[in-house]
């Protein structure tokens, strides 16, 4: 480091630095999580759909529609990686380098650790993995919401940046988190036991119940919507996996319309406010013509009122 003709102690180069390896690191992180992905999807027996299938919980999603969100997820994640080779802007480098690079290139490596893991049916290594993400993911959307809040200004950030983000986080949050924890301690059922479909289904219910009122409050207080797509389709892929125990099939369709509904409440109220506007205090009059010719005490102005002390005749 020392014969470089550059200070690389200086922050504005150790951005750059970390800008470049960045502008390397994700896509290939990108890359191995599809390639991964694809292989435990289509080359091996059992997939990653058909594990789900052999070990169904109270909790279970629809591997199909896992399998299109996840799709989701990587689109969006494409135009992050090129958002990431041709920003300028110095506040969507300094979200880049600082909110959320390393979180989500290390969450891609990640989530293709728990893919290989969760076909060769090491549940707990495969959870841990899961958490390990979630930690990553949450720690990148607290860091973006606090230090790098999402603007109108900059929709590109919202579109590329926050989007992905948030969406990543809502997939081992809601649905494969507690559905790898219910594997490994055993709240699930044989594929030939239909009858069982209801072990584990008050804790399946809490689990389901805690996260969306979770982002019920998300979506009302903030009006996002990314979390309120994101989190009706992970409703929509819980009642759509059957068979499913009453109070969780109920739950799963309740938050499927809850979300939305949540969203446009809050918009419209938004907009309701707005039209009213701030609130004023009473009108003031103005003042007329004879509280002009006198003073604030009543005396004429010019005079001093008897009660009015002459600071400079007692100071001299």
């Amino acid at each position: 480091m020392e014969d470089l003709p550059i200070d690389t102690s200086h922050p504005a180069v150790r951005d750059y630095l970390a800008l470049i390896r960045l502008q390397v690191l994700t896509p290939l992180s990108l890359l191995v999580n599809i390639a991964t992905l694809m292989v435990c999807t289509f080359m091996v027996n059992p997939n990653v759909g058909q594990i789900f299938e052999l070990y169904p919980s109270s909790i279970t999603p629809q591997p199909y529609m896992v399998a299109v969100y996840i799709v989701g997820i990587y689109i969006l994640q494409v135009g992050y990686c090129i958002l990431l080779v041709f920003a300028r802007a110095p506040e969507t480098k300094r979200a880049l380098i600082k909110g959320c690079g390393m979180p989500l290139m290390l969450s891609n490596w990640v989530m293709a650790l728990w893919a290989i893991s969760w076909i060769l049916q090491a549940f707990l290594i495969s959870t841990i993995c899961l958490g390990v993400l979630l930690v990553l993911l949450l720690y990148s959307n607290i860091v973006l919401l606090v230090y790098h809040a999402p603007t109108n200004k900059r929709p590109l950030e919202i579109a590329f940046i926050h989007a992905p983000l948030r969406a990543f986080l809502l997939l081992p949050l809601n649905v494969l988190f507690a559905n790898s924890l219910f594997v490994v301690l055993g709240k699930t059922w044989s594929p030939g036991e239909p009858q069982h479909y209801d072990r584990g289904q008050w804790s399946g219910l809490g689990v389901v119940l805690g996260v969306n009122l979770i982002g019920l409050l998300v979506i009302a207080m903030r009006r996002d919507i990314v979390w309120c797509v994101a989190a009706t389709w992970m409703c929509a892929s819980l009642w759509s996996q059957s068979p499913k125990p009453y109070p969780i099939m109920v739950t799963a369709i309740a938050f499927t319309v809850l979300h939305p509904a949540a969203l446009v409440i809050s918009a419209l109220w938004a907009w309701f406010r707005g039209r009213r506007g701030p609130r004023r205090g009473p009108i003031a009059l103005p003042p007329d013509e004879e509280a002009l010719q006198h003073g604030p005490n009543g005396a004429p102005q010019g005079e001093r009122s008897a009660r009015e002390v002459d600071a400079e005749a007692i100071w001299g």
